[in-house]
């Protein structure tokens, strides 16, 4: 299972001025040549880039990607062929619930960006 490449669309004229960001921004101008989709212009998005159904969702580690909010959605997770990302929603105190529980099951957790409680504390009165 191997994905495409899928291109950087960017906002139109993002490169001519510092204020503008890279962010995607449907061109709606009405002489706009990347609306009127002109050669030379960069692509607007449409429905003929989306990726294939096999591949959707895939991290590129190969496993299926599946959004976590709390430790009982484990349980339902099958560690051979899923990864798990946890919800920005989920707090401290919950993501190490999840991240612990994990471990146990011996599922791969995508974005465990958390240190441990109490250790920043020690840190930054040790220091």
């Amino acid at each position: 299972m191997t994905k495409k490449k899928s291109l950087k669309f960017r906002r139109q004229e993002w490169f001519r001025f510092k204020k503008l960001s890279e962010k995607w921004r449907k061109p709606r101008g009405r002489d706009s040549k990347m609306r009127l989709g002109m050669s030379g212009k960069p692509a607007v998005v449409s429905i003929g880039y989306r990726s294939s159904r096999a591949t959707r969702h895939v991290h590129p580690s190969g496993l299926v990607e599946v959004l976590v909010n709390n430790p009982r959605d484990l349980e339902d997770v099958d560690p051979s062929g899923r990864a798990v990302r946890i919800s920005s929603k989920v707090g401290k105190k919950t993501r190490e619930q999840i991240m612990a529980k994990a471990k146990d099951l011996k599922i791969k957790v995508l974005n465990p960006g958390v240190k441990k409680r109490g250790t920043e504390r020690k840190e930054e009165t040790g220091s």
